[in-house]
């Protein structure tokens, strides 16, 4: 739809300051966010006209408007302004993600738990994994005479460990020997090939050895088919108590319920553009539990043709333009250090102080 220049800023003015306030703005208002140089009964006027075009909405009578899911739709594709981090921002991110990688599980948890401390919304991230996961590497270490550590690492850079007890002492020879045959016989193969060569061996390795062999190996294969679905992780969901769309517990119980339970990553919010960026807008969600929400995504590249999403999940009165900035910075952090680790430079501004809030107008 065509608006004019001045719909437009009017337009921009009542979703900005609704974003702020939570509570519907009045043309006077609209007058000095806009720094429009016409009469507050001119803009009503226009406000008419937004709402019967359904970008804008008037909750009672006498109150001013609030933007409909069709006016932050239009204000995020045209008018919705670029967001720079402020410095502090970008550190505090650089921080959180600057972790050894050996970890993805631990990584993007600990994004999520960040983005939604920094957002105050709830955050939910996954990756998925690869169509056929190996193991890249065994390391064994021994912690006492009759006990060692077993750690498994995949080829899509999760890492997990086992401590294993034993009847007989073992030592450091022992556990190098081990080592090298697990790392020459079952390594860069699937569960299936690991149990051919588990049968192959066993006529031909001594019992001891061969019991050791087995107890590394079938946790490596419960390692593998832990990895058959993608890795969901959800923080930050009591935020949402925050906002005054959900003070009400009869109206955040269903939201709340949805994301702590929703482990699910196919039941989740998806892409729908194939953008890096993607926003959902209240009824453009599918679940029923999300239909008043808005759930904005970006995706990132873990590497090995692996894919990753981070979200956040918050009320249609969202402030998308520093949402989208935030989420941007920690895709693109996430990608690169999956791909070369390092950090992007991102683009900075210093910290200013906070904005004017005008007075709201019934």
């Amino acid at each position: 739809m065509e608006l004019t220049e001045r719909k437009k800023r009017i337009l921009q003015a009542i979703v900005e300051t609704y974003i702020e306030t939570a509570e519907p703005v009045g043309s006077k208002v609209v007058a000095e966010k806009a720094r429009l140089d016409v009469s507050t009964a001119t803009i009503r006027n226009e406000m008419a006209d937004l709402t019967e075009l359904g970008l804008l909405e008037q909750p009672h009578t006498s109150a001013g408007r609030i933007p409909s899911a069709a006016g932050y739709r239009l204000y995020v594709n045209e008018l919705m302004d670029r967001h720079q981090l402020t410095l502090q921002e970008t550190e505090r991110i650089n921080q959180a993600l600057n972790v050894k990688m050996e970890e993805l599980d631990r990584v993007i948890d600990r994004a999520g738990k960040v983005l939604s401390q920094i957002s105050d919304y709830p955050v939910f991230t996954a990756a998925t994994v690869k169509d056929q996961v190996t193991v890249k590497r065994y390391d064994l270490l021994v912690v006492e005479e009759r006990a060692f550590i077993a750690v498994v690492m995949t080829d899509n850079s999760v890492v997990k460990n086992k401590l294993v007890h034993v009847a007989e002492p073992v030592s450091d020879t022992q556990i190098q020997l081990l080592s090298a045959v697990l790392n020459s016989s079952f390594v860069g193969v699937s569960r299936e090939e690991m149990e051919q060569t588990l049968d192959k061996m066993e006529t031909r390795t001594a019992a001891a050895a061969f019991d050791l062999i087995s107890i590394v190996v079938q946790f490596a294969q419960e390692v593998l088919a832990q990895q058959g679905n993608q890795m969901v992780h959800t923080a930050g969901i009591t935020h949402l108590l925050e906002h005054p769309e959900y003070h009400s517990l009869d109206k955040a119980k269903p939201l709340m319920t949805y994301l702590s339970e929703e482990k699910d990553a196919s039941k989740l919010p998806v892409p729908m553009t194939g953008k890096n960026m993607d926003i959902l807008i209240g009824p453009e969600n599918v679940s029923e539990a999300l239909k008043d929400t808005s759930v904005v995504m970006a995706s990132y590249d873990i590497g090995d043709n692996m894919k990753g999403v981070i979200g956040v999940v918050g009320p249609t009165r969202m402030d998308y333009a520093k949402v989208t900035a935030r989420l941007s910075y920690f895709a693109e952090s996430l990608t690169k250090m999956f791909g070369k680790g390092e950090l992007p430079a991102g683009e900075v501004q210093q910290e200013l102080g906070p904005e004017r809030r005008d007075d709201n107008e019934n």
